[in-house]
Formats: structure tokens, C-alpha cells, sequence
């Protein structure tokens, strides 16, 4: 190609070129006073307004920003044009349109606004993952930087579906402290009617290669996985339980999380949502009188109730500081997993692996919140978007003709009952499901880890509830070495996986699904055993613990492993306690508090260093969540924080003469 053979073909009649036309019809809707006294900028955005094509008589409408984190590209036919990351964003610009319609039949100015969000699962396995978890904190910053340049708004509407981007956007709908927010979950993709649930499919690669998957299924099932356009995949992974946590804030409208995507129950949640934030900001109800300490605990709640994703231990801290609150501690999620039980029936841990849509017809949130709050272990006085106290939302629910036709629905379609899906208390208790998060600590994990011990296959449990695992370690110095061996026969049944330099430091605290799905989905790898110092997602299942701190490269003892070290391992599923500890070598026992000096004692295992490909912002994020608290406070920007840290340091070096 040469710029010759670029503009051969160009039409003549382009050439004919315009450099003026008339502008909008009408006159700017200003007073005497107000064209006088008000700020250039609200007038100029009137001027820019018309420009756009807003009809100049309703120019004087209330302000509202709609933000929403949208990707792809469609033509209004549908077709696609460019697909986007990811379904949750694809659909998006359609809830974004009915919002905004709706906006604008009620008198508003709706402003449209996007920072698009990168697909979790596109990055497994790849240096992309080292961009995840930092881009959370950056996308906040950039929603509340474009939030904040329309001065005029009255109300701020977020759109947002999956696991990254809507986190970062309750950050930043949290941050509007003095304005009136309401968040529009993006709800959930539809299942194939024959086929595997979009976390299963991720594992097509690694069953094929260990002869447990045929080519034609792989290359088939992989096709099918996504039967709708938008949406959260179809599991409560970190995307549907961020939207469930949404709810159980009282940023959203009930029954909101997890809607089928594309259907008309869809699109009525955008409308709806419109006219409550009109009816907030009129009310004068700000963020600040929705998000506070007991919507906080209300959120931990509901994320235990419903099993959800160990990511949203490093959201839900987020959120609350942004919001100006106190951050929850690892003992704060103890507490509250230990006295609300599982009752949700739901991918990936079930009983009975249902996908989400199912969950939204049976009820979704406040069904839970009902068997809650029978057990008082809700704040019901807490205010919500709807302008009602969550009480007042869910006597509104309990008799609501919502929630009677959507389970008659449910059982025409699915041939399923609301209890079939959602339990009682006594029900879960019958079924023998137990809570769901657990935080070991020991001489590996002194600051503490986590693992989904209700995901942990039942078998392996013995019969006082205690899941025991004893075994000499193999040691990685990165996940892609630790995939190798899964590919390659390097594990079997019964090994313990040690797998370091996964942390904030190393990979920007990298999500290690693709490990921790192909153990779920390999015939063996309910007899194995994961530590880490990296995260995982949401849909992670079995023996899997994970924010291992501290991490390898800030001197922990998971560093200091060694391969055939003998490791212990122990949770009680009943009392949520366990431990992690390295017990010596094989036929040399020690006790934790000797095997805690001999990994002090130990250098750091010499392959262990930052990923090459770690990019230099990820780096930078590293060092600022690191001196704020780091990954058990939420891994946030504590500004304060840094400022005290680096005055110190500037004076320090000022002394030494190094600066």
C-alpha cells in the first residue's frame, strides 16, 4: 500500500466542502439575570447542548450524568460491527438509550459518558491479568473525574455489569457523597439450552489436552456458551456478585442484580431507575444518606447468603472508603460468615448448580433478604435508591405480584420452585450446606488467606466436617509454571500446589482462575490442594487458598517454601477456622512455631521477582495500595496515607543527601 494507491479512487464530489451552516434553531432558555450571573461554563454547555442536537426550548432541564462502562459496537439493526471485550459492556449502550429516553420524557438533560472495562476471562493466563485488579482503582478515578466536569448535575446514573468495571463504578458512585446515585446492574447472560455455562468453557483447553475433552465437543461446546448478546456470565462469580452486593448496599432498585439481559424485565430496571434518581434528587436523599456502616455490613450479609466471590473481599472495603466509611477488616468477614448461613443454590458451588437468571426468577436478592431478616440479621432501617427503608422494600416484595409471577414463570420454563433455588435457614441446615468463607492463618500465612471452604468438594471432608490435608509440597515460582505441570502430568492426586510471586508486587495481584478451574474440572483435582499469594476469581472452587500475606516479595514465609517440604493443612467447615502450616520435611516433623523460624530463617526463593512484562503503572499501583493498607484493607489509595509516607521519605533522603 502507498498514500498513491490510498487516494486513487476518491470521489470528486467530496471536495465539495462546507465550512459554515446555520446552527440550531431557537434561543438559549436564559433569563436577563441568569445569562448575567451564572458561571460561563453552565451557559457554554447550553450552547454545546443545542449543538448536539437538543431542542434549545429544553435546554434548561435538569442536568443528569449517565455513565456506563460500554464497549462493542452495533448498528441500530442489532448487527454487530465491532464486539466488545466482553458481553457484560455489549449491551450496555441499550440500558444506557432506555434511561435516557426516560430522562428525557420526565424534563431531565441526560449527559452520556463512558469508561469501558476489560474482560477477566479474556486475560486468564496472560500478561493482560496484570492490568486487572489496578485498572479498578484507575477507572474510578476516571469516572469521578468525568462525573465531576458536568458542575451542573443533579443526579448520577451508573451503568455496569462485570468484574471490574462495577466495582470501580460503586467506587465511584460512592464517592458523589452530597449527590443522589443509583447504579443499573447489567444483569446476566442467558445459558445455552444445550451446552456448558461460560466458567466451565474455560476449561476446554486443558481437559483436551489431558484426554478428558474430545476436539469436536471443545470447538462445538466453546461456540455456544454465550445465548445472549450482554450480560455477566451466567455464574455468581465476582460480576454477579458485585451486582448482588449493589443491591444489598441499597444502590440499586430491588430485585435488580442479575436480570436476564435483553428482556423486557431488562429494560424496565433502566426506566424505573430513571425516575427513582429524579425523585432522590428531588427528595434531597444523597449518597451519603444510602451508603453508611449498616449498608455496608447489609452487603457482607447478602455476599455470605448467596456464597459469592472471594474478590469482593477487596471491593467491598473499596467502596466504603470511597464512600468516606469505616473499611470492614478480615475479622469483620469472619464474624459475619460465621453467623449467616449459604442459601442460595447456585453455580459454581451450589448444591445444585443453577445459573443466575434462574436465581432472578426465583427471587434474587430480597427473597434472600426475607429468610434474612427472619433471622434478624439485617439493618431495616437502612434508606435505599427507592427512597424507602429496605424494610419498607421488602414488605413491598414479600406480596408484590413481581415476585408471584416470576416464580409461576420459573417453574413453566425451568420446571423449578423458589425453594429449589433459595432455602430457608432450616432448609440449608437440612441440606448440610455450610458458610462460606474462611480465613486460615499459620506459619505459611501469618497475616491470613482465604478460601471458599463451602466449595470445597464434600468428599474430601471427613466426617467431623474438617477438610485435612497433609502432604510434601511442590513449589512454583509463577503460574505459568504451575500450569505447565497441569498440562504436562507434573501433578497428581494428592500433591499440594504452592504457587508465589502472584501478589500485588509480583503480578498486580494476579486472578489464577485458569489453575483453579482446570482443578475443578480435572478427574483428579478435588485430591489437590492450592496456596498462593495471587487471587482468584470468582467462579474459583475446591482446596483453593488464596491472598496468602504477606506476599512472597515482601518477605513471606509462602516464599520460603521449598519443594517436599511437608505442609498442613486444616479448615473446619462448621466453625470456619483453619490454618496453613509447614510441619518440616518428610520424616522430620517440627512444630508450627519451629517451622516458623526455619522459613525465617530461609531466603526467598531466588526464581521469585516481578513479572518482566509487569507494566511500570501496574508497579506504581503496587507501591501506593501497599503503603494504604494493602490487599486485606481493599487495596485502595489511601492519600493521606501516601502523602505522610512520601514526606517522609523525601526528608529522609533530604537528610542522606540523596535528593
Amino acid at each position: 500500500m502507498s498514500v498513491q494507491k490510498l487516494f486513487e479512487n476518491e470521489n470528486p464530489a467530496h471536495y465539495q466542502v462546507d465550512t459554515h451552516a446555520d446552527g440550531p434553531k431557537g434561543v438559549l432558555p436564559l433569563s436577563r439575570d441568569e445569562l448575567a450571573t451564572l458561571p460561563s461554563g453552565n451557559i457554554f454547555g447550553m450552547t454545546i447542548n443545542a449543538g448536539m442536537g437538543w431542542e434549545a426550548s429544553a435546554l434548561s432541564g435538569d442536568d443528569v450524568m449517565l455513565i456506563g462502562t460500554n464497549g462493542g459496537l452495533r448498528r441500530d439493526n442489532g448487527d454487530t460491527v465491532a464486539v466488545g471485550l466482553h458481553p457484560g459492556h455489549f449491551e450496555l449502550d441499550a440500558l444506557m438509550k432506555r434511561a435516557a429516553e426516560t430522562l428525557r420524557e420526565e424534563g431531565c438533560v441526560p449527559h452520556a459518558g463512558f469508561v469501558t472495562d476489560p474482560c477477566d476471562g479474556r486475560t486468564q493466563g496472560t500478561i493482560g491479568m496484570f492490568d486487572s485488579l489496578p485498572y479498578r482503582n484507575d477507572a474510578s478515578i476516571v469516572m469521578g473525574r468525568i462525573i465531576r466536569s458536568l458542575p451542573t448535575r443533579k443526579a448520577v446514573i451508573g451503568i455496569a455489569s462485570c468484574d471490574k468495571g462495577l466495582p470501580a463504578m460503586m467506587m465511584a458512585l460512592a464517592a458523589q457523597h452530597h449527590t443522589a446515585t443509583i447504579l443499573i446492574p447489567g444483569g446476566a447472560t442467558l445459558m445455552p439450552t444445550k451446552g456448558e455455562d461460560l466458567a466451565k468453557i474455560q476449561t476446554i483447553g486443558v481437559r483436551y489436552a489431558n484426554g478428558e475433552l474430545s476436539y469436536e465437543d471443545a470447538v462445538s461446546l466453546g461456540c455456544k456458551a454465550c445465548a445472549s448478546g450482554g450480560g455477566g456470565c451466567q455464574f455468581l462469580g465476582t460480576a454477579g456478585t458485585s451486582q448482588v452486593v449493589g443491591e444489598g448496599l441499597g444502590l440499586t432498585l430491588p430485585h435488580a442484580a442479575l436480570a436476564p439481559s435483553g428482556e423486557a424485565i431488562w429494560y424496565d430496571m433502566a426506566a424505573n431507575s430513571a425516575r427513582a434518581v429524579i425523585d432522590l434528587y428531588k427528595s434531597g436523599i444523597c449518597t451519603k444518606d444510602i451508603l453508611t456502616d449498616k449498608s455496608i455490613e447489609n452487603a457482607m450479609v447478602i455476599h455470605a447468603a448467596f456464597g459469592g466471590s472471594t474478590n469482593l473481599l477487596l471491593h467491598v472495603p473499596a467502596i466504603a472508603h470511597a464512600a468516606g466509611l469505616k473499611r470492614p477488616s478480615v475479622h469483620d468477614w469472619a464474624r459475619i460468615n460465621k453467623i449467616v448461613p449459604r442459601l442460595v443454590s447456585v453455580l459454581p458451588i451450589g448444591p445444585i448448580n443453577y445459573p443466575t437468571v434462574d436465581v432472578f426468577m426465583a427471587g434474587g436478592v430480597p427473597e434472600v433478604m426475607l429468610h434474612l431478616r427472619r433471622l434478624g440479621l439485617l439493618h431495616e432501617d437502612v434508606l435505599t435508591v427507592t427512597g424507602s427503608t429496605l424494610g419498607e422494600n421488602l414488605d413491598w416484595w414479600e406480596n408484590s405480584n413481581r415476585r408471584a409471577a416470576l416464580e409461576k414463570r420459573l417453574k413453566e420454563i425451568d420446571g423449578l420452585n423458589r425453594n429449589d433455588l433459595i432455602f430457608s435457614p432450616d432448609e440449608a441446615k437440612a441440606k448440610g450446606i455450610g458458610s462460606t468463607v474462611t480465613f486460615p492463618v499459620g506459619n505459611i500465612a501469618p497475616e491470613g488467606s482465604v478460601v471458599k471452604a463451602t466449595a470445597i468438594d464434600p468428599s474430601v471432608i471427613d466426617d467431623d466436617h474438617v477438610f485435612r490435608h497433609t502432604a510434601k509440597c511442590k513449589v512454583f515460582a509463577s503460574e505459568k509454571d504451575a500450569m505447565s505441570a497441569l498440562k504436562h502430568n507434573g501433578i497428581e492426586a494428592g500433591d499440594i500446589m504452592i504457587v508465589m510471586g502472584g501478589g500485588p508486587l509480583g503480578t498486580g495481584l494476579e486472578e489464577t482462575y485458569q489453575i483453579t478451574a482446570a482443578l475443578k474440572h480435572l478427574s483428579f483435582g478435588k485430591h489437590v490442594s492450592l496456596i498462593t499469594d495471587a487471587r482468584f476469581s470468582g467462579i474459583s472452587t475446591g482446596a483453593c487458598f488464596g491472598h496468602v500475606g504477606p506476599e512472597a516479595l515482601a518477605d513471606g514465609p509462602i516464599g520460603k517454601l521449598e519443594t517436599g517440604d511437608v505442609i498442613e493443612i486444616i479448615v473446619d467447615t462448621n466453625k470456619l477456622e483453619g490454618s496453613l502450616n509447614f510441619i518440616g520435611k518428610e520424616g522430620s516433623p517440627v512444630s508450627y512455631e519451629e517451622g516458623a523460624r526455619i522459613l525465617a530463617a530461609r531466603k526467598t526463593n531466588p526464581n521469585v521477582h516481578p513479572d518482566d512484562d509487569l507494566p511500570d503503572d501496574t508497579r506504581l499501583w503496587a507501591a501506593l495500595q501497599n503503603v494504604s493498607g494493602g490487599t486485606w484493607q481493599g487495596t485502595v489509595y489511601d492519600v493521606d496515607r501516601i502523602i505522610k509516607v512520601l514526606d517522609a521519605g523525601k526528608k529522609a533522603l533530604e537528610e542522606s543527601g540523596e535528593y
